[in-house]
Order: C-alpha cells, then structure tokens, then sequence
C-alpha cells in the first residue's frame, strides 16, 4: 500500500494557466482592464490593439516565470563579509 506524504505548502508551487498565482493575478487584472476599454471604445484598432497588448503581457510572464533570473540585477552575496567596525573615515581618498 502506498503512503502518501501530507504537503502544507501546495499553494506556494500552484499554477493557473502556467503563471503562479500572483503573476496570475497581474494577468486578470489587464484582462479586465482590457474589457473595459473595448467596452468603452468603438474602434477597431484598439481592440486589436489591447488584444495584442494582452498576448504580450502573457508571453512576457511565462518567460519570466521559466527564467527568474531576468530580474535579478544586484548580486545576492556581497564581495566581503566582515565584522569589523566601519569608523565612516575612508583612509585611501585623499
């Protein structure tokens, strides 16, 4: 018989339509705000507009969400650690 471990954290890894929940969530957002612009415009053009606006928006979050190193411009360790004292003096600017 097979034993099934219990797992707290499910809604840390869960996925809606391939983005993890917040990026979901920004996704929902620009689609309702989508609506209500071609709700409240009669032209052609910016429908296609937001349509395109939109599939972008998409294929923009599932790249950042395969690649999250996109976004990671500082390093995460700095070059020392140390536990000296910093006195605010700099001894080599003259």
């Amino acid at each position: 018989m097979k034993k099934f471990e219990i797992y707290k954290n499910i809604r840390k890894r869960a996925v809606i339509f391939g983005l993890p929940l917040s990026l979901f969530a920004v996704m929902m957002i620009s689609v309702i705000a989508s609506l209500l612009i071609i709700i409240f415009s009669f032209s052609f053009e910016v429908i296609i507009g937001v349509l395109v606006f939109n599939v972008a928006l998409y294929i923009a979050l599932i790249r950042i969400t395969n690649n999250p190193q996109l976004f990671q411009l500082t390093r995460t360790f700095p070059k020392s650690i140390s536990n000296k004292r910093n006195s605010g003096l700099d001894y080599e600017h003259d």
